[in-house]
């Protein structure tokens, strides 16, 4: 998908990716560990984004 909101994850769509609960993923979101955006009332994480945290934590595990 090319659009810009195939690009925008929402919080469920995180928590699923991730295996995570609602709580744990705005805790995240809140210290500042997952860049998100806000649209509105709407919270949105870029896909960049959660593959960027994946990748911070995959590298701090193995560290």
């Amino acid at each position: 998908m090319t659009t810009a909101t195939a690009e925008l994850l929402t919080v469920p769509e995180v928590m699923a990716r991730l295996k995570l609960g609602r709580s744990t993923v705005y805790d995240l979101i809140r210290s500042r560990r997952l860049v998100s955006i806000t649209i509105g009332r709407a919270r949105r994480i870029p896909a960049d984004a959660l593959r960027d945290f994946i990748a911070r934590e995959t590298e701090e595990a193995a560290a």
